[in-house]
């Protein structure tokens, strides 16, 4: 069976977290070949928040490229990928996706996803949003991305961090196609009625 190429996009904004667990949880997918691209603004916020260096997050993966690659064959679509998904997505870049500005390999992996009508998922990671990200992600909706912003569900009664990260990441798998076996699902009973 062909692998199915993701390409996962790690931003600077806070909530490195859910690349990782995305990264985590898609090399447990055999089917899956994962392409990382870590900004050099997530590389510090990695650290700052979950003390996890760049070459940490790279081991995650099957293939990284640096940011400023912008020649690397994420940058084509003639390289065939299954999705992208930036987790966490800063407002930087999700507007630089909306307005075709493709300067590093995040943005211009994203431009192509949308222009080979490939399925591009943004964890936009802010709160509260103005009208202006509002319009953006209305933009980005019409072009064909699919705004995912990590918000969780507490139907799972969450007990740690962790679960709520997961919760948000699963969702993410689901959209991929790619369910995870252990997400948490409603089933329309209270957890303490089982």
């Amino acid at each position: 069976m062909e692998k199915l190429r993701v390409v996962v996009g790690v931003t600077g904004a806070s909530g490195s977290i859910l690349g990782w667990r995305l990264l985590e949880k898609l090399r447990n997918v055999s089917r899956v070949e994962t392409h990382l691209v870590l900004s050099r603004s997530a590389e510090r916020t990695a650290w700052l928040e979950i003390g996890k260096k760049a070459s940490e997050f790279r081991e995650l993966a099957n293939v990284s490229y640096p940011q400023e690659d912008i020649g690397a064959r994420l940058a084509s679509g003639s390289f065939v990928t299954h999705a992208m998904v930036v987790a966490p997505c800063s407002i930087h870049s999700m507007s630089a996706i909306a307005h075709g500005i493709t300067d590093n390999l995040i943005t211009r992996a994203a431009d192509v996803t949308l222009k080979e009508r490939r399925r591009l998922i943004l964890m936009v990671r802010e709160m509260p949003f103005h009208l202006g990200h509002l319009r953006t992600m209305v933009q980005l909706a019409e072009m064909g991305a699919i705004v995912a912003p990590p918000v969780p569900g507490f139907y799972h009664k969450p007990q740690t961090v962790l679960d709520i990260i997961d919760h948000c990441v699963d969702r993410v798998m689901d959209l991929l196609g790619l369910p995870a076996e252990d997400a948490k699902r409603w089933d329309g009973t209270r957890k303490d009625e089982e």
